[in-house]
């Protein structure tokens, strides 16, 4: 696994349940197209598997 991992939020949130939309918060995303660098654990994966539809994510 790679250490850190840099999501980005490439579909918005409207209209989404709000479990969704409270993990995207979660991460850190509040715009479009804003990235974030997370550190790879089980938690944050976790996390980006649930709003996978609406991030990308690279190893860096």
């Amino acid at each position: 696994m790679a250490n850190k991992l840099e999501v980005t939020l490439t579909r918005s949130v409207i209209g989404r349940p709000d479990d969704q939309r409270q993990t995207v918060k979660a991460l850190g995303l509040r715009k479009m197209h804003q990235t974030v660098e997370h550190q790879d654990n089980a938690a944050i994966r976790g996390m980006i598997t649930k709003v996978a539809h609406l991030v990308t994510v690279k190893e860096i």
